[in-house]
């Protein structure tokens, strides 16, 4: 009686197993003598491209309003909602992606990687903002980039740095995009999208110790304005050059200045400019003499620079991943009993030989040979430029924004009472402490 049930139930399976394949292909394979093989279906995602040349469009559409708010309307108020846009649109629900500050790294592998093709919006949002600072200036920092944005809603209670402290810090930028041009260049890495420290916050998927980054950062913007955008933003840099030359940039006042400094401490980012006399002690024997000493410094930091990139490229090189498979590979020869890790079983399994391995590696450690020159050169040329700026005497008769750090906040124009009521106010204000003086 067992054995029957067992045949029953044996039985019942095969039928079922039988209905389940026959339901999974129902319509078999054709089968034909000149070999004809089913073609293979292909899936196109419509809908995604769509969204990142919608993506295009809002970005230019935002930054024409922003534009307008800061150049022609002069309103705080409305970079300010632009800002909660911003954080809302590019930020949450397009959780940072596609992002100017990393296409940086995507211009640079396409220039260097003939295999890789640069996606056309990628391209976009690389040159489009850069084309706005041309003529208008930050406008794209004032609160289009979702990551200055986020920053721009803690800052609470902002400090004044010294000028020497913001120079200094200031370095850092041109350093993360140094390297970040040498990681892509050689294919290594995306440094600027591995360690972006908000894009976890938008994605509400952040690990742990970016999760920790990101707030640090926050917490920090209630007393140090937008500290990543002034200290770390690599794509700054390029917005900060582009800026110095644009055609029409934001201005504290209207039309013209009236001294009354309302303005001297509304900016946090510590952007404006004091009105500064003519220095008749500056003699020109003196210009002279600093002029021979910087000529003669620059190159030398130069070289030093250079020569420091060139002693360090071993250790930049051992962030690339075949670079680092070699070396695993050396130290596992040299020690046997060490089991392999899934590294190296993962190489063994393609097939390729260690001594294809080791060339490219030393290929890799070549490029980053040259890289460190330039790397190391290019730090000490934006050393050397930075401390002879330090020192540079420039004629201002009255209030102005830098050109090349002011985030175009306008923040400072609230304060401003030129074309307003106030103006007269202040004026009669100024004539009478003019005359008690």
């Amino acid at each position: 009686m067992k054995n029957i049930f067992r045949y029953i139930t044996l039985l019942i399976l095969l039928v079922l197993q039988h209905i389940f394949v026959f339901s999974q292909q129902r319509f078999p394979k054709p089968e034909f003598e000149s070999g004809h093989t089913q073609p293979q279906m292909i899936l196109t995602e419509p809908s995604s491209v769509f969204i990142e040349y919608f993506d295009v469009f809002i970005l230019i559409l935002s930054l024409s309003i922003i534009t307008w708010f800061v150049i022609k309307k002069r309103s705080r108020n409305g970079v300010f909602w632009m800002t909660l846009f911003s954080i809302a649109y590019f930020g949450f629900y397009r959780e940072g992606c596609i992002c100017s500050i990393g296409s940086i790294q995507n211009i640079t592998l396409a220039l260097f990687n003939p295999e890789y093709h640069i996606p056309l919006t990628v391209l976009a949002f690389f040159v489009i903002p850069l084309l706005f600072t041309l003529f208008f200036g930050r406008t794209f920092c004032a609160g289009i980039c979702p990551l200055g944005a986020i920053q721009d809603i803690f800052i609470f209670r902002p400090v004044s740095l010294k000028s020497w402290l913001q120079s200094l810090l200031g370095l850092i930028p041109y350093i993360y995009l140094a390297l970040a041009i040498l990681y892509a260049a050689t294919s290594t890495d995306f440094i600027i999208c591995r360690y972006d420290p908000f894009v976890g916050i938008f994605r509400l998927d952040a690990t742990f110790p970016m999760f920790v980054l990101g707030g640090i950062f926050l917490i920090t913007s209630i007393f140090i304005a937008r500290p990543y955008c002034r200290f770390f933003c690599p794509y700054g840099v390029l917005l900060n050059l582009v800026s110095r030359v644009s055609k029409k940039h934001m201005t504290i006042t209207p039309s013209y200045c009236i001294q009354c400094k309302l303005c001297e401490n509304s900016c946090p980012f510590g952007a404006i400019e004091y009105p500064q006399e003519i220095k008749i002690s500056d003699q020109r024997k003196l210009a002279v003499n600093r002029f021979v000493i910087y000529c003669l410094i620059i190159p030398l930091l130069v070289l030093i620079g250079g020569w420091t990139g060139y002693r360090f490229h071993e250790t930049l090189s051992r962030v690339n991943p075949k670079v680092q498979l070699a070396n695993e590979l050396l130290n596992h020869d040299n020690q046997f009993e060490k089991e392999e890790s899934i590294e190296i079983e993962t190489f063994k399994s393609l097939g390729k030989t260690e001594q294809e391995l080791f060339t490219e590696a030393a290929s890799i450690i070549n490029d980053f040979k040259t890289g460190g020159w330039l790397v190391g050169g290019f730090i000490g040329l934006v050393f050397g430029l930075t401390l002879a700026g330090l020192s540079r005497y420039r004629y201002r008769a009255d209030y102005e924004p830098n050109k090349g750090t002011c985030l175009s906040c306008n923040r400072c124009v609230d304060y401003c009472p030129v074309g307003t009521e106030n103006e007269e106010i202040i004026l009669k204000k100024l004539e009478k402490e003019k005359l008690e003086s």
